[in-house]
């Protein structure tokens, strides 16, 4: 992993980027070369290399935008051909009004084909040579772990569901008097120094993962490895490297006060703000065809006297109470009871409901909150003050997550699921502290282009 103005980034996957760039625009020049094998070509070598650059940026751009490049895709999300096709019409539908827009960049339709055949194959051919690759042992970096207990068992967990696998654990050091979990098979024996055990198990990091701070460290031999070159980090560092969340069950206060992050500034303000407004307008001339459809498919099936838009109550930056927008997607009465969570096949839902909010059409309205200031493009979703109240009181740090403006979309949304009760309300927290902690444009734009993924996959609809 490295990291990219605070925001860790798979290296493999980022060279997989560039590795599959380059098959891209050799297939676009490829494509070219084969259209006229027997003939004079149209296009000067300035031409088909401008096209080449395009068609691989405007294809990278799509994969990205599908999620190929995020680790962090479990088993069961991941589905190669799929994502692979879809990638590929977005980025053809793409590439095709560029041309309407700059004729300029046209090429002839049967080199597009040619170029469009030959990519699909080579990102086939390596993505089977990458996974093959990435996952061999030698090639995988080492782990050994300073405990033995709970904490260090749930280690094991994290990398079962990649796709990559992105670190092997070599084994498990019991401190004396610890009561260990993990396997016996497991555990490494106590009877060297560590730094003769990192040595004979050739490990590249160490983890600290002990239950209880009762334990007395070995100082002295961590220092050694430290100074010898072997990485050591805490099981905090860990989570949030690996999994891109500060786990809940491994702060304290303390650890908050005295980490690096969380810095917050009126020129950080003004450059989202200036972000915020820019991408609102884009998307929202963009969007008005489909919002004014939404509109009247809401008319339709409600008829002209119920309301188009919802306006609810949700808690905002500061702890502030604001009005959120959005389409309609339940019966009018659907909170005669009182506030609830949306259930799945949730029967308050109306049928134009159902497909709006399976799209995120419901929430393009909060475009006028992010223009009044009351919301960010990307931020931490907004809850409802029935809830807050109570989270605040039930959940550590949950406040916390109100010190930057909600969001439209954010980090929470593309690595979790809907939040269905409080312990998934746990769960989101965890990536809306690691976004508080770790904000960047960067780390926006990254999650804006990752937002795609989730409208077109319907992740976290309900």
């Amino acid at each position: 992993m490295i990291r990219i103005f605070r925001h860790y980034i798979s290296r493999a996957y980022l060279w997989l980027l560039l590795i599959e760039f380059n098959v891209f625009f050799a297939a676009m020049y490829f494509g070219s070369d084969i259209r006229f094998l027997m003939t004079a070509s149209w296009y000067t070598e300035a031409d088909i290399t401008l096209a080449s650059f395009v068609f691989a940026l405007v294809l990278s751009l799509s994969c990205l935008g599908l999620g190929l490049y995020r680790r962090t895709l479990s088993g069961e999300e991941y589905n190669l051909m799929a994502r692979t096709f879809v990638s590929f019409g977005i980025a053809i539908f793409a590439i095709v009004a560029l041309y309407y827009l700059v004729p300029e960049l046209h090429v002839a339709r049967s080199v597009l084909v040619y170029a469009v055949v030959i990519a699909f194959v080579g990102i086939m051919v390596t993505r089977i040579l990458f996974y093959k690759i990435v996952n061999m042992d030698r090639l995988q970096r080492r782990f050994l772990v300073i405990g033995s207990g709970q904490k260090a068992q749930e280690l094991i967990k994290i990398n079962d569901s990649f796709i990559h696998k992105g670190f092997k654990i070599v084994g498990f050091l019991a401190l004396p008097g610890e009561t260990s979990v993990v396997g016996q098979d497991q555990i490494i024996s106590y009877d060297k120094k560590i730094m003769a055990i990192t040595e004979e198990y050739k490990v590249d990091e160490i983890v600290i993962a002990l239950d209880k701070n009762g334990h007395q460290l070995p100082l002295d031999d961590l220092l050694d490895c430290k100074m010898s070159g072997v990485t050591i980090m805490d099981i905090v560092a860990f989570y949030e490297r690996e999994q891109g969340l500060i786990s809940l069950d491994n702060v304290d206060s303390n650890w908050l006060v005295f980490c690096d992050g969380f810095a917050q500034g009126d020129f950080r303000s003004l450059e989202k703000r200036f972000c915020d407004v820019f991408a609102s307008l884009l998307l929202l001339s963009v969007a008005w065809p489909f919002m004014l459809l939404t509109a009247l498919a809401i008319i339709l099936e409600s008829g002209l006297k119920s309301p188009i838009l919802y306006r609810q109550v949700r808690v905002g930056e500061e702890n502030k109470n604001f009005e959120v927008f959005k389409f309609r997607s339940m019966k009018t009465d659907a909170e005669k009871n009182g506030a609830q969570w949306a259930k799945h096949n949730d029967d308050r839902i109306t049928r134009v409901g159902k497909f709006i909010r399976k799209s995120r059409l419901d929430e393009l309205p909060q475009i006028f909150n992010v223009l009044r200031g009351e919301m960010s493009f990307v931020g931490p979703r907004p809850e409802r003050p029935e809830f807050v109240n109570g989270f605040n009181e039930r959940i550590p740090f949950y406040s916390e997550r109100h010190r930057v403006k909600p969001g439209i979309t954010g980090w929470a949304q593309l690595c979790y699921p809907y939040g269905a009760d409080e312990q998934d309300t746990i769960q989101k927290l965890q990536y809306d502290l690691y976004y508080v902690k770790n904000y960047s444009l960067f780390l926006d734009f990254s999650i804006m282009f990752n937002t795609v993924e989730v409208i077109l996959w319907g992740k976290g609809a309900r």
